[in-house]
């Protein structure tokens, strides 16, 4: 009896937990590759925080930040085969695959934060596009604060720069550090300071954010501020692991990402200034670039959009048309 009482025990409890099922709940693996220390992590942050509550806990996201995961390049691939449901990328790491992955990495095609915005406004239909038939979604676009160079001595001129090791981080970067007569060297962020200490480089090419994420300070003791550009980073999603979400959910998941978008920029904007006071407090100088490296840049910058107008589509020529109206 015992037994017999035990077993109908086991099925109505089967037939209840039936009859109401569990909260459901998502959890997502995301991958990034930069620090905790940097803007565009504390912004993703905060998307997931945004994503948590508004869902009600139906969504949430386990961020692997600073390469722990995935690396930087991989990010993309990963998301795309459903390795991981979302990840950061920087979009000038494709450029292999289409040229307009390229287009904010050129010198001069947008030097500042309002032609930055303008650019990404006459991308956005293009990317849109060009994901979906990957499968991916991008939730959001963030610019990088303006470039310049860390050395170890002071830059007076383009003299200064000749025959130096340069850690850079595109082709089109490569591209201008060789016309400004340097030894131009891509390695992924994470290599930066073993790359240093080594003396397999002897000078880095990037924003004075990552100069704050790498301690710039314990290599160089220079910064020379070009501007240049404000190429961007955007965050995809995995359109099927997307569909997958109630639409209630998908929505908290498209505002999260336009009010990272937003709040990004601002980041991006403020880190600059900030980054650049963290710099001078370790005993980093902070120059203007002499206008003979600026001349040499921009230089470099008009025959790349030659070379990369040569090579783009009709679709892509377009955009950067468009592009061009917008800034007149």
């Amino acid at each position: 009896m015992n037994r017999r009482a035990l077993i109908a025990s086991a099925a109505l409890s089967l037939s209840i937990g039936l009859a109401v099922p569990a909260s459901a709940q998502t959890s997502w693996t995301m991958a990034s590759g930069y620090p905790e220390s940097s803007f565009f992590t504390q912004n993703i942050r905060e998307m997931i925080k945004e994503i948590e509550e508004k869902s009600g806990g139906k969504l949430r996201i386990d961020l692997r930040s600073n390469d722990s995961l995935i690396k930087l390049d991989a990010v993309k691939r990963a998301v795309q085969s459903g390795q991981i449901q979302i990840g950061e990328i920087r979009l000038g790491v494709y450029g292999n695959e289409a040229a307009m992955y390229n287009l904010d990495n050129i010198p001069g095609v947008a030097t500042t934060y309002d032609q930055a915005t303008k650019l990404t406004q006459a991308q956005a239909p293009f990317f849109e596009a060009m994901f979906k038939k990957s499968g991916l979604r991008a939730i959001t676009y963030v610019a990088w604060p303006g470039q310049g160079f860390y050395t170890k001595a002071e830059l007076k001129g383009l003299a200064d720069l000749k025959g130096q090791k340069l850690r850079i981080y595109s082709k089109q970067t490569q591209i201008m550090g060789e016309k400004l007569g340097m030894e131009a060297l891509i390695l992924p962020f994470a290599e930066v300071p073993q790359a240093f200490s080594t003396g397999m480089i002897q000078s880095l090419w990037t924003s004075a954010q990552t100069g704050t994420d790498v301690q710039i300070w314990d290599y160089v003791k220079h910064f020379t501020y070009t501007g240049t550009m404000h190429n961007k980073n955007a965050i995809l999603v995995n359109e099927r692991a997307f569909r997958q979400l109630d639409p209630a959910t998908q929505k908290v998941v498209l505002e999260a990402g336009e009010a990272a978008t937003k709040r990004g920029w601002e980041l991006s904007k403020k880190a600059g200034e900030e980054r650049e006071g963290v710099l001078k407090s370790h005993g980093v100088t902070i120059a203007q670039s002499p206008k003979d490296i600026l001349d040499a840049i921009e230089a470099a910058g008009k025959g790349m959009v030659a070379d990369w107008l040569g090579t783009a589509t009709a679709e892509e020529k377009a955009v950067y048309e468009n592009y061009q109206k917008s800034l007149k």
